[in-house]
């Protein structure tokens, strides 16, 4: 109980901000890794885009100490990102990390595997986030060098060096770790990390709750509907690592994920249904959701994404 109380607690949004100044003065990290339940680390990301400020952590970096090593999740934003979270990690544990786990092909979850690859450590990521990383690697690795400037140093596109395709089961020390791939979602091979014997995952960034979620070009919203509510939902999760935010529970990532693309879908279809354009449908109501940090930079976007997809359906 008292696990899920201190979870419970770090979902509060208000805690969520762009305006909140770096949480970890000193530190390349935006904040001091947290013991979400036993053994399993998360240093929460700034939820907002990346900025020298933020280092470019401004998604979640977690770790599971297993008692025969480390599994981390998410390679980071750069070398020396990746190089400050092992500091951090060797300052809780002795144990070695073992694994680096990327959630998806984007740079903040994947640049920083050049400094884990310099350590001899294994990365493991789906097929199509792999497919991701070659073929848009170095553009996120030019894009992250434009705001992280001398920050950047050191590091380059090293491709994982394992793959999967829909699940990856890793036996480590006291844990049972399986590595999904639930179906298609946000972008190219998302990936969550399911611990069922804890009820805990880290669900990348198939689930949002702090920030709005971006729709990219490539995210079909009705699918990631449908692996939500077919795949995500029936793992049962009593506690969610989302890929942006604090750690919560499954009704509140609910709310901001699947929830909103649902409305999102309405809004539309009712203004397409009253012969509205996509001039006007980048201004459909979304004020539901305007408390969200980034809703500025990314409503409008959304909106407009999702009336491309349902004008012809």
């Amino acid at each position: 109980m008292r696990a899920a109380a201190a979870v419970l607690c770090l979902a509060v949004p208000a805690l969520a901000s762009e305006d909140i100044a770096d949480q970890y003065p000193g530190s390349l990290l935006y904040s001091k890794p947290v013991e979400v339940i036993p053994h399993v680390w998360s240093a929460i990301g700034a939820t907002a885009p990346p900025t020298y400020e933020n280092s470019g952590h401004n998604n979640n970096l977690s770790f599971i100490v297993t008692g025969d090593g480390v599994v981390v999740i998410n390679g980071g934003a750069a070398y020396l990102l990746a190089q400050t979270l092992h500091d951090e990690i060797k300052t809780i544990t002795e144990e070695p990390v073992k694994l680096v786990i990327d959630e998806n092909g984007q740079g903040h979850a994947m640049l920083g595997n050049s400094y884990w690859a310099e350590q001899g450590v294994p990365t493991l990521a789906h097929i199509d986030a792999a497919r991701e990383i070659e073929e848009n690697g170095h553009r996120s690795l030019e894009s992250m060098k434009r705001y992280n400037r001398d920050k950047a140093e050191g590091t380059v596109v090293a491709p994982p060096t394992r793959t999967f395709e829909d699940i990856e089961i890793i036996e480590m020390g006291d844990f049972r770790i399986e590595v999904l791939h639930l179906g298609p979602a946000h972008g190219p091979g998302d990936t969550q990390v399911w611990l069922p014997e804890q009820g805990l995952v880290i669900a990348g960034d198939m689930a949002f709750h702090e920030r709005m979620l971006p729709i990219f070009e490539d995210t079909v919203v009705l699918d990631w509907i449908e692996t939500w509510e077919c795949c995500f939902e029936a793992l049962g999760a009593t506690y969610v690592i989302p890929g942006h935010g604090h750690p919560t529970d499954m009704a509140q990532v609910r709310r901001y994920t699947r929830d909103y693309l649902i409305y999102l879908r309405g809004q539309i279809g009712a203004h397409l249904e009253a012969g509205g354009d996509l001039a006007d449908a980048y201004y459909v109501d979304q004020s539901p959701y305007a408390h969200l940090d980034t809703f500025e930079e990314l409503s409008t976007r959304n909106a407009g994404r999702v009336y491309e997809q349902m004008e012809f359906e």
